[in-house]
């Protein structure tokens, strides 16, 4: 099985070799692991692969061909675990009908209220409840069920995207920057924000003008040269991972590959649903290496050209209120630190993977739309076109 999974590995796109495959197979005898899967992926990752950027193309080749694979035990007899044994027992099927009955709790205070409520008094399991913390109900606190206003927690995505927050920690995978892309259409109409200038001291060849020069001269060679050109245009980029944008990935890949061929001062972050007071580099270590908006702000000057990704699709409460974030309990609204780098920067537009016709159905796109005012392009081709034209200004 693990030489299929070396394999598979290479047809990835992997630069794994023997060697680094009879590595493994050496710890694993030396039982420097136990039969635990975590432990054996953190092993074969730091045996196979030896360059960061392969990381992402490693978890997704490992996630699809060990799943449903518990333990090493189960690896080393071949055995695999049904499909049916990990599908949830509790999944919750309703009709229109019953989905329009179930009411809200009341708005984000009292949803909160309720949550730590039921953290205090629950001691014991629930299933198919429309109270507790439990699953395949329609509480609003818990998993695969169905409310329409709710807390996931215990879930492992989203279903009917209706969560106001999820109390899990979730783990995102950064965009890979080396995506060929399928068209070069993303590239061109990149192409028009870029500004080149000359600056600096004379390091390049004028041609035509030494051309003119050495004619005028009688034949002898006169070279002219001018200053480099220079793109001056800095790009700043803030990409929105995880959840709902698990769909988008692909575009958002080729938009970020395109973004670093084209332009040389570039810098991205990351962020969930919002920016909120930080965001981070690298999603691997999102949890504890992140750089504060307020830093942001210092560090770039208002010149950078900046470009937010995401398809703004989440509770309301996660751009209005403070505490709404899903992820974590915000100070500040988000819709307060989108405005402070709308003052900070000149030039802000927002791209959204979400097909246009489909905006005006979702109450959080409206909001984001509106505090962009109107600067939220599609990520399209002719969305591009004019995102690169109002920054252009």
């Amino acid at each position: 099985m693990l030489i299929d999974f070396f394999y598979t590995l290479k047809g990835a796109g992997l630069p794994v070799s023997v060697t680094e495959y009879l590595t493994l197979l050496r710890a694993l005898d030396k039982r420097v692991i136990g039969h635990s899967m975590d432990d054996f992926y953190f092993l074969s990752r730091s045996c196979m692969v030896k360059d960061e950027r392969f990381y992402d193309t490693f978890d997704r080749v490992f996630g699809a061909y060990f799943k449903g694979i518990e333990d090493l035990a189960g690896l080393m007899v071949e055995k695999e675990i049904p499909a049916e044994w990990l599908q949830s027992e509790g999944g919750l099927m309703l009709t229109d009908e019953e989905k329009a009955a179930i009411e809200k709790m009341g708005g984000w205070e009292k949803l909160m209220e309720e949550f730590r409520k039921r953290l205090e008094e629950q001691d014991e399991r629930h299933e198919g409840g429309n109270k507790w913390i439990g699953t395949g109900g329609t509480s609003p606190f818990g998993a695969d069920g169905y409310n329409p206003e709710g807390i996931r927690v215990g879930q492992a995505g989203s279903r009917n995207r209706s969560a106001v927050k999820v109390w899990d920690k979730r783990e995102f995978r950064n965009l890979d920057d080396s995506v060929e892309l399928g068209t070069r259409n993303i590239k061109v109409a990149l192409k028009r924000l870029r500004e080149f200038v000359r600056e600096g001291s004379e390091l390049e060849l004028d041609l035509d003008d030494t051309i003119r020069s050495t004619a005028r001269n009688a034949g002898y060679l006169d070279i002219k040269m001018v200053p480099e050109r220079h793109n001056r245009v800095k790009v700043l980029l803030f990409f929105d991972v995880g959840g709902s944008m698990d769909e988008h990935v692909r575009t958002c890949e080729e938009l970020f590959s395109a973004a670093r061929t084209e332009f040389k001062h570039m810098e991205y972050f990351y962020f969930h649903n919002f920016i909120y007071e930080s965001v981070w580099k690298d999603n691997h270590r999102r949890h504890t290496d992140r750089m504060s908006m307020w830093e942001v702000l210092r560090t770039y000057g208002s010149d950078y050209k900046v470009i937010i990704v995401g398809d703004a699709t989440m509770s309301p409460y996660e751009i209005l209120y403070a505490g709404g974030s899903i992820e974590h309990m915000n100070e500040e609204p988000g819709a307060v630190w989108l405005q402070r780098l709308r003052d900070h920067f000149d030039d802000v537009i927002w791209l959204n993977p979400e097909p246009e016709k489909r905006w005006e159905y979702t109450p959080s796109l409206q909001i984001a739309r509106e505090l962009m005012e109107d600067h939220m392009y599609p990520l399209t081709i002719e969305g591009l076109t004019r995102g690169m034209k109002a920054l252009r200004g």
